[in-house]
């Protein structure tokens, strides 16, 4: 079916309907994330119901495996999503992909342990992570098209990184609520019924989510390409799939080479770090909690710091700063954790990880808008991210856990450092994108 052209309104926007279509498909974000976050907060809780053994770390390997196969479906909903985005428009995925959050997150909170239902329990749990994988990998693609579309061409970079600012503000409420019911309930209760509580949290955010984002504006380059694929401009372009999506190799190799370093890292320093202060440096649970909470409540105010400094020098230098810190400093840092006995100097350690990391996660989701044009963008910012997420960032946990068990830890260290450096030769040799222009006001 062909698509229409825009109305007039849905063009030129004033900047109070600019400012409450970024506000609505931010806060939608930020429940996407809260959701897929919760399981990775309490996994230390709940991973004995699912996957019940003596050795804690078996456990966690259990958990973080199933985290793995989440990412797995991303790819799907990177294409999925991202071709529905590109086809039907950004607010009509934006609202899909919340709907699939609330689904898994509801079945998590319903699915009996395994002492009740068998190995029907992580099956379900299974179920639950791959829906939820479909959803934030359609997510990611469609937030970051629609927030670089809606906003202007100066402060593009600076409205952009709202992005991870709510992903990172998902995490922090995620951690929040563990921090609440850690101090409400006793750590027997949390394990055996009380990390339910918080999926249910998320369920009922998503339906609050789904009733903002059907009321966003569309964007006016989504219009554009609609009236153009509708063949309404000569030279129409084909509409959103692969095989338009493969008519931009470089662009497309580019996404995957910027990609992996900065999601490793991300991943490692964000979620893993929880993990790592638990069952390296010695931390209890709780403090290792307080810790990550505080680093990444630093780590959310930078991301705007960071977008608008994109800005003024460009999101090469920027990603270059980040490239160069990481390669330079991950190993150095990480033996630097190992040691760390007080909470001032774990969190510090973990902020300077953070703020080297800013250079990537702030403007990130815009470079990649910045690569393609507005027909397959979706699909481009989010096919190619997803899939080297499945395999880079949804198995880093795991492949941290099976170093330690393996009695080589520091390999992990190795590991995220080279990542980090093949995502610098990217950044070396990739254009500016702030310069490319396909992205219009």
């Amino acid at each position: 079916m062909s698509a229409t052209p825009a109305p007039a309104a849905a063009v030129s926007l004033s900047p109070a309907s600019r400012l409450r279509s970024i506000v609505g498909g931010t806060i939608g974000n930020l429940v996407e994330w809260y959701d897929w976050y919760v399981y990775s907060a309490f996994s230390l809780y709940f991973a004995g119901s699912f996957f019940p053994a003596e050795d804690p770390t078996s456990q966690l390997l259990s958990a973080a495996a199933v985290f793995a196969v989440g990412f797995l479906m991303r790819p799907i909903g990177g294409w999925l999503l991202g071709r529905h985005a590109d086809r039907h428009g950004r607010k009509s995925a934006l609202t899909l992909s919340v709907l699939l959050m609330c689904g898994g997150s509801l079945l998590i909170a319903c699915t009996p342990g395994y002492e009740a239902i068998g190995v029907g329990a992580p099956a379900l749990l299974v179920l639950a992570r791959l829906l939820q994988g479909l959803s934030v990998g359609g997510e990611y693609g469609a937030s970051a098209t629609y927030l670089s579309e809606m906003a202007g061409q100066e402060h593009r970079g600076f409205w952009s990184s709202f992005q991870y600012v709510t992903l990172i503000l998902g995490q922090l409420l995620a951690l929040a609520v563990l921090l609440v019911l850690q101090q409400w309930l006793t750590e027997a209760e949390l394990q055996a019924w009380g990390w339910r509580i918080p999926f249910g949290i998320g369920a009922a955010a998503a339906v609050v989510a789904v009733s903002m984002r059907r009321g966003l504006e569309e964007t006016a380059d989504f219009h554009r390409a609609s009236a153009e694929a509708g063949g309404t401009a000569p030279g129409a372009p084909p509409r959103a799939s692969v095989r338009a999506l493969l008519a931009h190799p470089r662009a497309v190799l580019t996404v995957v080479g910027l990609t992996a370093g900065g999601t490793v890292a991300f991943y490692t320093f964000t979620t893993y770090a929880q993990k790592f202060l638990v069952n390296t440096v010695g931390f209890s649970k709780v403090e290792a909690t307080r810790i990550n909470a505080a680093s990444l409540l630093v780590y959310m105010c930078l991301q705007p710091l960071v977008g608008a400094l994109s800005d003024r020098v460009g999101r090469r230098p920027v990603l270059m700063a980040f490239g160069v810190l990481g390669t330079l400093g991950t190993y150095p840092l990480f033996l630097a954790l190992e040691g760390a006995q007080t909470f001032g100097e774990a969190l510090g350690l973990l902020v300077l990880a953070l703020t080297a990391l800013s250079g990537y996660t702030a403007i990130n989701a815009v470079v990649k808008a910045e690569l393609f044009p507005a027909g397959v963008r979706a699909l481009g910012v989010g096919l190619p991210y997803a899939v080297t997420v499945s395999l880079l960032a949804g198995t880093a946990e795991y492949v941290a856990l099976w170093f330690k068990q393996a009695g080589h830890e520091a390999w992990f260290y190795g590991y995220v450092t080279a990542c980090i450096a093949a995502s610098l030769l990217v950044y070396a040799t990739m254009p500016e994108t702030r310069d490319l222009g396909h992205l219009r006001d």
